[in-house]
């Protein structure tokens, strides 16, 4: 089954980014981005099947939005021209880490793991777990497939940091401010729903047990407060 335009419209979108143009691709947006969420709510229910950490999601509570804050930005571009999804125990929040969905013309991924260089309470917990447990991330990041098709990318120190032994054999992985997973992907990939379906949720279900080996280092940890909330 064929994928309804959304990289299509993203496409136009990315080279006509303007209130105006929107207004008059409205019903093209609405298709989109309808397909869209159809695409995650059936990937959400996939993966529920083998985690339950994920299972009853609706897909618009783990759908991000388009609008971009411009506020503080020199590029005024309304929209973000990607469509982006978290699928996780607590919908978009980054905390318990989840599955990260990321349509964008030229920048199909598969996203797992965490950008916490923002929340070094995170960072803190998760080095804390490597050290103590080295030997099981390593076997997590050393599989096959695993060194094969995911990348490791976040924010890195060029020491390991202060009070971490520089000898031990996950030292490197000390390093990291963040630890998330991308798998990249062509763009036809996603022309056929079922195939990209079946492709993605093998894909999510190997990052698991590195999201788990995360999520257990970050059990408690609570996002900090936004500014100027509570």
């Amino acid at each position: 089954m064929k994928q309804d335009g959304m990289l299509e419209f993203l496409a136009q979108l990315a080279a006509n980014n303007s209130l105006e143009w929107m207004h008059a691709h409205k019903k093209e947006q609405q298709a989109a981005a309808a397909g869209f969420e159809a695409l995650v709510q059936a990937l959400a229910g996939e993966l529920a099947l083998h985690d339950a950490g994920v299972a009853g999601l609706k897909a618009k509570d783990l759908i991000f939005r388009m609008n971009r804050d411009t506020r503080f930005s020199s590029d005024k571009s309304p929209y973000k021209a990607a469509f982006r999804a978290h699928i996780g125990p607590a919908g978009r929040m980054p905390i318990p880490v989840g599955y990260y969905l990321h349509l964008e013309p030229g920048n199909v991924f598969l996203g797992g793991g965490l950008y916490a260089s923002m929340f070094p309470g995170a960072t803190a917990r998760i080095r804390e777990e490597l050290a103590e447990n080295g030997a099981e991330f390593l076997q997590i990041v050393q599989e096959p497939f695993f060194e094969k098709n995911f990348e490791l990318v976040g924010e890195k120190l060029k020491k390991v940091p202060q009070g971490f032994d520089p000898a031990l054999p996950q030292s490197e992985y000390l390093k990291y401010k963040s630890w998330a997973l991308e798998y990249h992907l062509p763009d036809e990939a996603v022309a056929d729903r079922d195939a990209f379906l079946r492709q993605a949720a093998d894909a999510f279900l190997r990052m698991r047990p590195f999201n788990d080996y995360l999520n257990r280092a970050l059990e408690g940890y609570k996002l900090p407060e936004r500014p100027g909330k509570g």
